[in-house]
Parts: structure tokens; sequence; C-alpha cells
């Protein structure tokens, strides 16, 4: 495995993923394919260059349309790749992964470690539908064992889209950037109405509790947000009151679009 991980973070992978190619050892490109395509283009190359690049992206569009498109309802969890398994935030995202299962609906991580190893894992256990969408990155990280659907993206936005268009729900665990970037993306798109409403659940009141206050105060106070885009959230402790939410809201909205 290579030694380019990420701050030193074990990666549990088997090999860096480049869309369907496996590299491992000096094989392992330095640079991403998302770096490639949003570098500065160097004199008229890139005329040249990005044209080929659509028909790549094109490509994972359809990928991943063929393999998502009949794994029924599905909630998207995100947390840290860097939970350990024995940490308390991990059996959290195995028991979101198996009450979602329960509750009728596939799971759906980035595939890697931490918490999304433990959503599949609470899913695979429960013996339901186990979905890991993996993503290129410089260091390995590889696709966790607990997942039986996986699919592997060289493009964050062709992964992006996946999570939304196939999940009727989000659940957020404590994470970090990453997960930060998926749960502002999806509720921006609900607050827009770029896409159809659905529900977006924090787990830990300890860990987003400091956010949401932030948000409630400053950004309310300020003008930048409406107290009522607050109601987008829903924020618990409980895995159990998580997947509830998911159903209950899911169910809501579902009426409100049909009336």
């Amino acid at each position: 495995m290579s030694d380019r991980t990420d701050d030193g973070v074990p990666q549990t992978g088997s090999g860096y993923r480049k869309g369907p190619v496996l590299l491992r050892g000096e094989h392992i490109p330095a640079t991403t394919t998302d770096q490639r395509l949003l570098a500065p283009g160097d004199g008229t190359d890139w005329v040249h260059s990005d044209p080929w690049r659509v028909m790549r992206i094109q490509a994972e569009f359809v990928e991943g349309f063929g393999a998502l498109a009949e794994i029924g309802p599905a909630v998207s969890v995100f947390g840290s790749a860097r939970t350990r398994p024995d940490h308390p935030d991990y059996a959290l995202g195995e028991e979101v992964g198996r009450r979602l299962v329960e509750a009728g609906y596939a799971v759906m991580t980035g595939g890697g470690p931490g918490i999304m190893e433990a959503a599949n894992k609470g899913a695979l256990q429960a013996q339901g539908t186990s979905v890991g969408l993996g993503i290129e990155l410089p260091f390995e990280q590889g696709m966790n064992e607990y997942v039986n659907i996986g699919v592997n993206f060289r493009y964050f936005f062709a992964r992006k889209t996946m999570f939304v268009k196939y999940a009727q729900g989000y659940v957020v665990l404590p994470g970090g950037f990453g997960t930060f970037d998926e749960l502002f993306e999806a509720v921006t798109l609900v607050q827009t109405h770029k896409v159809t409403g659905f529900p977006v659940v924090l787990v830990g009141s300890d860990y987003w509790g400091g956010l949401l206050e932030w948000v409630r105060s400053a950004v309310v106070d300020r003008g930048m947000i409406n107290q009522a885009d607050l109601d987008l959230i829903h924020l618990t402790d409980s895995a159990e009151d998580a997947v509830e939410h998911v159903v209950e809201r899911g169910r809501a909205l579902a009426a409100e679009f049909r009336s």
C-alpha cells in the first residue's frame, strides 16, 4: 500500500482506484483526475484535451446510473473516515445502518473507513443493500468490506450527483470538511428548491450543537438565512430517532408533493 495517507490515518483499501482501474505502488499517480481537470489551462492545450474529458465524465454518470437505478429507496449516511471501530460514533453508525435497512432503505456511503464502514456494516449485517460510492484520492482508501454494491468515481461532482439522485434522506454523523461539504450542499439544494425536499438529520448534539447555535445567532441575526431554514435540519442523539425522522418526514414530503 502507498504511504500517502490522510494525515497518517491508516487506510483499509487494497489499492488505488482510478475509475475501473486498480493501481498500486509506483503506478499511483501524483495528481487526481479532478486536479487535472480543474488545473489552469497551459496555453491552448486544453482545447484538445478537455472535450475528451467530457466523454469520461459521461461514462461515469452512465455507470453510476446503471449500477444504482434499481437499489430502491435509499438514504445517504455521512461521517468521518477517521472514526475508529472502538469509538461510540462507530457503534452509532452501525445502528443507523441497521435501522435504515429495517425501515426499508438501502444505505449509501462514501465506501471508505470510519463512519462509512460502520453504516455499511450495519446495513449488511441486517441483510440489506449496502452501497459504497468511492472516489479517487491521492492516498489509498479503498472500498470497505461491508459494501455489496460499489461504484468508484474519478470526479467528485459525478459522485455527489449519485448521493442526491438516489437518496430519500441524509443522515450525517460527526465528520470533517468532506462531511460539512455534503451537509451544506444538501441543505442548499433543498433550500433553493433545486431538488424535491428530503429530510436531513444531524446525529450528535455535542458535536453539531455549536455549529447550529452559530447559524441560529450570527447567520440568522444578520439575515443571511431565514429562521425557517433551520427547520430543514433535524438534530438528534439517537439512531432510532434519526431513522424515525427520515421515515416520517419523508412521508410528509411525499404527501405534500402529491397534493
